[in-house]
C-alpha cells in the first residue's frame, strides 16, 4: 500500500493550503454575517461567488471527481489529504472548490449513469458552479436506513413518470440556486426488493413539487437547507428516468460509497482544526497557578487526540487506497467502517476542544458547537453508525 502524495496532488495540495490561508478561513465571519442579514439565508453569498471565482482560477475545482473525462481525474488516495484540508472550513471550502455535498454525489451519478442529454442539461451546468442539486431519499414515514422502506412511487403513464410521496432532510432545496433533484422511487412495488426502486430527475420547479420547510440541525439553519418536500402527482417525461427502471438501489450504493468516504475525509479536517484550537487555547489560559497546557488531563486530551485522529487518518486511506486498486465492492465493508469511526473520532476530539474552551466553546465565537452540530449529524448521514456496524459484523462473522 502507498499512501503517498503523487506530484500533481503535492502540487494542488500547496495550491490549496495557500488559498484558504489567504482566502476561505478570513472569509468565514463574513459569510456568515451576510447569510444571517440576507432575506435568503440559504443561497449562496457574494462571499461564496468571490471564492468560487479564485477558485477556479487557481485550478483548484471538481478535484473531488475521479472521471478524467469530465473532472481532473485524481485518485481517492490523492483527493483525500485535499478534501481534509477543505473540511477544516467546512462551510465555505468544499463549496468555494465545486467539491460540494450533495452536488459531487450527484455529479458521479451522472457521469456513469446519465444519458448524453441528461449529461448536457444538468451535469454541464452543476460541473461549471451554475447550478445546485439535491438528492431526495430520506424520507420521514419510514425507517430509510433501509432503503426497502420507502414508499415514494414513481408510476409510468404514458410518456410520462408520475412522482408522489414525501421526503426529508434533502440538503441543498431550500437554495434558490438548487434547479433539480435526484429523487428515488418504487416503480415496481411487486419486484425483488433491490429491484423495485428507480432513480428520476425532478426539475425543481415543477408543479405539485412543494418544499414544505426547512429543518434545523441542533438549531442550526446551514447553507441551502435541509427541506422536507412533497411529491404531489409530479410529472416528468420519462426520458429523466437515470439508467433502467429498477436500476435505482444499484445506483444509490453507488453514489453513497463515494460520498461516504468524502464525508470522512473533510471530518478529519475538520477535527485537526479542532486540535489546533485546543492546543492554542490551553497555552493561553491560565488557571490556578499556571497554564492549561501543564494540566495533565489537558496533556492526555491532546495526545489522545493525535492518536484518534491519525488512527482515522489511516483507515480512510486504507479504504480509498482499496477503492484505486480494487473497485468501490471490494471496499464496501472498509467504508462502514470509516463512516462510524471517522465522526466519532473527530467528535470526541471536538468535545475536548469545546470542554477546553469553557464557556466560550458553546457559544458562536469559535464555531466549535457548529463543527459538533455538524460531526454528530455524519454519525446518521449517509447511514447509521448501527447498519455500518452490522456490515462490518457480517463481513466478520462470513
Amino acid at each position: 500500500m502507498d499512501f503517498g502524495m503523487s506530484e500533481r496532488c503535492e502540487g494542488l495540495r500547496e495550491e490549496l493550503l495557500t488559498f484558504m490561508d489567504e482566502h476561505v478561513y478570513r472569509a468565514e465571519k463574513a459569510n456568515l454575517a451576510e447569510m444571517e442579514a440576507s432575506d435568503d439565508p440559504y443561497s449562496g453569498t457574494s462571499v461564496l461567488r468571490a471564492l468560487k471565482e479564485i477558485a477556479k482560477e487557481k485550478g483548484l475545482w471538481n478535484l473531488f471527481l475521479p472521471d478524467d473525462e469530465w473532472g481532473p481525474g485524481l485518485s481517492n488516495v490523492d483527493y483525500a489529504p485535499l478534501a481534509e484540508i477543505m473540511g477544516r472550513s467546512a462551510e465555505i471550502a468544499p463549496e468555494a472548490t465545486n467539491c460540494a455535498a450533495p452536488d459531487t454525489g450527484n455529479m458521479e451519478v451522472l457521469t456513469t449513469f446519465g444519458s448524453h442529454d441528461q449529461q448536457q442539461e444538468w451535469l454541464v451546468p452543476l460541473l461549471a458552479g451554475e447550478i445546485r442539486s439535491a438528492f431526495s431519499m430520506t424520507e420521514p414515514r419510514v425507517a430509510s436506513s433501509d432503503p426497502r422502506n420507502l414508499e415514494t412511487s414513481i408510476v409510468a403513464d404514458g410518456e410520462d413518470f408520475v412522482v408522489n410521496g414525501r421526503k426529508w432532510w434533502i440538503t441543498g432545496a431550500s437554495s434558490k440556486e438548487c434547479k433539480i433533484s435526484i429523487v428515488m422511487g418504487v416503480t415496481n412495488p411487486d419486484a425483488p426488493p433491490k429491484q423495485r426502486f428507480s432513480m428520476i430527475l425532478v426539475p425543481m420547479d415543477t408543479p405539485g413539487m412543494i418544499v414544505e420547510r426547512d429543518l434545523p440541525v441542533f438549531g442550526f439553519h446551514e447553507r441551502g437547507g435541509h427541506s422536507q418536500i412533497a411529491y404531489n402527482n409530479v410529472r416528468v417525461p420519462a426520458a429523466n428516468i437515470i439508467g433502467e427502471p429498477g436500476s435505482g438501489y444499484q445506483i444509490a450504493q453507488a453514489r453513497l460509497g463515494p460520498g461516504r468516504i468524502h464525508h470522512c475525509m473533510r471530518v478529519i479536517g475538520m477535527a485537526e482544526r479542532a486540535l489546533d484550537m485546543m492546543k492554542k487555547r490551553v497555552k493561553l489560559r491560565k488557571a490556578f497557578g499556571g497554564p492549561l497546557a501543564d494540566n495533565a488531563v489537558i496533556q492526555e486530551w491532546i495526545a489522545e487526540s493525535r492518536m484518534r485522529i491519525d488512527q482515522a487518518r489511516l483507515l480512510v486511506m486504507h479504504a480509498a487506497w482499496k477503492i484505486d486498486t480494487m473497485g468501490s465492492r471490494a471496499a464496501r465493508v472498509d467504508v462502514s467502517a470509516i463512516k462510524v469511526v471517522a465522526p466519532n473520532s473527530a467528535l470526541w476530539v471536538i468535545d475536548k476542544a469545546i470542554q477546553a474552551h469553557g464557556g466560550a466553546g458553546i457559544g458562536d465565537d469559535f464555531g466549535l458547537s457548529r463543527m459538533y452540530a455538524f460531526a454528530r449529524t455524519l454519525r446518521i448521514a449517509d447511514g447509521p453508525d448501527e447498519v455500518h456496524r452490522m456490515v462490518v459484523a457480517r463481513a466478520e462473522l462470513r
